[in-house]
């Protein structure tokens, strides 16, 4: 039976049988007449319109096929042409083009394959030749080359040497050709052992430059480790080494298994088809599945509209083929490494118990029937926690662990064996290390939890995700095990301290796993996930209180986040409610390291101080509502004394003027001495007592205000201030993240902003800063501001965001609340600052928040007689908002 299906896998492969329709093969015949290089580009054309056609239906290996098999007649016909047939010289197909595959844009690599010496006659041929190929737009890759000059290049560079090995004769000098063939497999040519290391490294190199990680944004369908590029690396390996035409014939040589070697085949169609699609979208050669392409290849693969929901269902299949790949390419590299480096011996065995030994640092089973009993596979875990030796599975390991988790007809926590032994893992000091990390890459991780198995390669069609569910819920739990060891104390000290003194840190941990578990169902995910988590605590037998404290974190584990970056903090109605939610100081401590871990997990690129900073100004400042007694309220009188007099010790150290200070101080209400600390007050004071106030006054901090640098505006309140200095800041390559806004007494305005570089970074660079200072002032001293906004950036124009605005409740009566969901595009804020001043609207607080694509901004305001606004302001100043801001310029 097997043979059976071999067949029809060869029968796939590029043979003798054409896969062209007549039109092309009768066109492109030796014997046909003579083509120009116009005629042959509107061929390429006839021929790339009849793929995209055929491309829903018919077999991608034919296809890729097919074009190798087109280019194929195309070379051969001016190779005729330019009477090339008539010399001593060969022409060879070499890397993909070799085997036989090419998509659409794939480039075509040829060698020609020369004697020793060749003329000027020839030389001239070959480049006109050459020349034409470019001119059909043939995207070639060529060298000219006689067998020793071959040879001499690909000893000492394995990747010629791999475009050798799949060499394919398409015509001329056959004798030239079977010359350089035999050499190709001889030792002085590259050995098996050196190949390999070889390719092993090259893949190691290639996978760093992804950080180890496939679940990316923006996948390279070739190069990311799971991708195509892995799949050829096992070939290659087998080549050299077996001498070996195709993966079938690794089975025939017990190296992979007939299940195995048709997941690799069903793998690699997919994969194909996905590349296939890409270079149709695209118009070119592109291995990189970027956004622009992505709801177009959705569509084109039967996925759907094109829309979102098809976008990630194609994700979330291709983020679990690549993952099959990736296990399958580690298990059979590591079989060559035991068979071709070690010769099938081994350097250590370390015996574990009956059924396990570590074997040169590699755990290995002691019988084929070892995971027989489900429990075992457990316990094989957690014995990798508890020995340090131990590196990895052993690729036999492996294959028994892959076949016994296929045969699983329900999860491995229906079994009590093995609920007992991953409490253990999740308690065990290394439980979260190497353990859980193959846990998870195997794939174990879902074979013991059903809703883990839900979010494998479940992908958020957004700028602000950067992994799948699954990746980011196992780098979540592996930023919280980072915090519990004492070596990494440097990095997040505060959640170290705190990670490295609770008493149950496997609660967080288990929290960690279901913080975002129930995604992709609908509904709330955090409320769903703590029905979970709950149910998850009884099952396993943990009392009442933990369970519920698993279930807390993971229902509100978007709470600190969220009211760290859109909510005042500064103000102590804030904190109070914040702190009435969070109850007591262990909540709060699980729920600090939790939100740390997840946002640095979300995207290590949006990850800044600016956040770290409001996290812990959050914490802290909860800390102390505790120790006060949530029940006291803060006095808003002391608390106006005390800044002023820690702001007047500050000034009287720098000699200013203390008379001066309190004229100042008489023209501020209330409102400024609690909104900003006393080392704002005096830095701002400083400078106001000296300033002619002829101009607006414009400083920005030399040092970091929570992790960003503060922007002080100091002028004669007008119109379009607000508007202007948005628009300069969002002009120099600025992201503003929080705004203040007092109005004085006799009719001046103090503005603050806190803004990051494009890098997410304070402004380090005092040059810059006096620029921007010195265009901020030009630019508050005319009547409006000139800054016109770039164009939106083309990876935006694929997602669709409606502008939605939603009025939230505030503590202060004569005080609106409003929250603007748009798209995130150049302009936006200063659009938004625009609509404000059209409507009469005041702005006393801005908090600004972009989560990838998506701008969350939230907005404390009044209307000009600084009262809330009312229902019919409301409803104008939405209409207002949506009209101006939905569709970018």
């Amino acid at each position: 039976m097997f043979s059976k299906i071999l067949n029809y896998y060869k029968k796939k492969k590029v043979n003798n049988n054409s896969t062209l329709p007549n039109k092309f093969t009768d066109t492109l015949a030796i014997s046909a007449p003579h083509l120009s290089g116009v005629e042959i580009c509107k061929l390429g054309r006839e021929f790339q319109e009849w793929q995209k056609e055929v491309f829903q239906d018919e077999d991608i290996t034919t296809l890729v096929n097919a074009r190798a098999e087109f280019v194929d007649n195309v070379l051969i016909k001016l190779w005729c042409q330019h009477e090339l047939d008539e010399y001593q010289i060969s022409l060879v197909a070499v890397g993909g083009y070799g085997r036989g595959e090419l998509h659409p844009y794939s480039d075509v690599d040829i060698l020609l394959l020369t004697q020793e010496k060749i003329d000027k006659e020839l030389e001239e041929k070959i480049s006109a030749f050459i020349t034409q190929l470019w001119d059909v737009k043939l995207d070639i890759g060529q060298s000219v080359r006689s067998v020793k000059e071959c040879l001499k290049q690909a000893v000492n560079d394995v990747t010629i040497a791999t475009n050798l090995m799949e060499m394919r004769q398409i015509c001329g000098t056959k004798a030239l050709t079977e010359q350089l063939q035999p050499l190709l497999h001889e030792d002085v040519f590259w050995t098996s052992k050196k190949f390999l290391i070889a390719k092993r490294d090259e893949q190691n190199a290639r996978h760093q430059q992804y950080h180890g990680a496939s679940y990316t944004l923006e996948p390279n369908l070739k190069a990311n480790p799971g991708g195509l590029r892995d799949i050829q690396t096992i070939g290659w390996v087998a080549k050299r080494h077996f001498l070996a035409d195709s993966l079938e014939e690794l089975v025939e040589h017990n190296y992979l298994t007939s299940n195995e070697f048709f997941e690799l085949m069903e793998c690699q169609d997919y994969l194909w088809r996905m590349r296939f699609a890409l270079h149709c979208v695209a118009g070119r050669s592109e291995n990189r599945l970027l956004f622009d392409h992505q709801a177009s290849v959705a569509e084109l693969l039967g996925f759907g509209d094109g829309g979102k929901l098809a976008v990630e269902r194609m994700m979330k299949r291709f983020f679990r083929i690549i993952g099959r790949v990736s296990e399958l390419n580690k298990m059979l590299l590591q079989h060559f490494e035991y068979a071709i480096i070690n010769d099938n011996k081994y350097k250590k065995v370390t015996p574990i118990d009956e059924d396990f030994e570590i074997v040169d640092g590699q755990i290995k089973v002691n019988n084929n029937r070892v995971f027989m009993r489900s429990t075992k596979i457990m316990e094989m875990f957690l014995l990798i926690a508890e020995n340090e030796e131990i590196t990895d599975l052993h690729p036999d390991t492996l294959r028994l662990m892959r076949n016994a988790r296929r045969r699983l007809v329900s999860g491995l926590i229906d079994y009590a064996g093995c609920r007992k032994t991953f409490i253990k893992l999740m308690k065990h000091p290394r439980g979260l290390g190497l353990a859980f990390t193959l846990m998870h890459r195997h794939s174990i991780l879902a074979a013991y939890l059903p809703e883990w198995r839900n979010i494998v390669g479940q992908m958020q069609f957004d700028l602000f995700h950067a992994y799948s569910v699954d990746e980011h819920s196992y780098r979540l739990i592996k930023n919280l095990h980072r915090f519990s060891q004492s070596k990494y104390n440097d990095e997040f000290p505060l959640c170290s301290k705190i990670v490295q003194r609770i008493r149950k840190p496997e609660l967080l941990y288990i929290a960690g796993i279901f913080h975002d578990i129930a995604k992709g169902r609908g509904g709330d995910h955090a409320k769903l996930g703590a029905v979970d988590a709950l149910n998850f605590a009884k099952l396993h037998q943990l009392n009442n209180h933990d369970g519920r404290l698993i279930s807390w974190l993971v229902k509100h584990h978007l709470l600190m986040s969220v009211t760290a970056q859109r909510r005042d903090i500064s103000d102590p109605e804030v904190i109070k409610e914040f702190a009435e939610i969070i109850r007591d100081e262990t909540h709060l401590d699980y729920l600090y390291c939790l939100t740390v871990a997840d946002m640095r997990a979300t995207n290590e690129s949006l990850w800044n101080s600016w956040k770290s900073n409001l996290l812990q100004e959050l914490y802290f400042s909860t800390k102390r509502a505790f120790l006060r007694g949530l029940e006291k309220p803060v006095d808003l009188r002391a608390k106006i004394r005390e800044n002023q007099q820690l702001a007047t010790e500050l000034l009287n150290k720098e000699n200013v003027d203390e008379q001066a200070v309190q004229k100042a101080w008489r023209d501020f209400k209330a409102d400024y001495f609690l909104r900003y600390a006393p080392e704002q007050i005096a830095w701002h004071t400083k400078h106001i007592v000296v300033h002619a106030r002829t101009k607006p006054l414009v400083l920005i901090s030399p040092i970091p205000y929570r992790g960003g640098t503060e922007v002080f505006v100091f002028t004669k309140d007008k119109s379009n201030i607000f508007y202007n200095i948005v628009s300069l800041l969002e002009s120099k390559q600025l992201s503003i993240h929080d705004a203040k806004i007092i109005t004085t007494k006799n009719g001046y305005t103090a503005n603050t902003f806190v803004v990051l570089d494009n890098h997410g970074r304070p402004i380090d660079d005092a040059g810059r800063a006096i620029m921007i200072a010195e265009a901020l002032t030009k630019v508050l001293s005319e009547s409006q501001c000139l800054v016109k906004a770039k164009p939106l950036a083309k990876r935006l124009e694929q997602f669709n965001i409606p502008t939605q605005v939603s009025f939230i409740k505030s503590n202060a009566k004569n005080r609106t609340m409003v929250e603007i969901v748009a798209l995130d595009h150049p302009g936006l804020l200063a659009k938004i600052a625009q609509v404000f001043q059209r409507c009469e609207v005041h702005i006393h607080t801005a908090k600004i928040t972009t989560f990838g694509e998506k701008a969350e901004d939230v907005f404390t305001l009044s209307n000009k007689n600084n009262e809330a606004l009312t229902l019919e302001e409301q409803d104008a100043l939405t209409i207002m908002l949506c009209d101006k801001t939905s569709q970018p310029n």
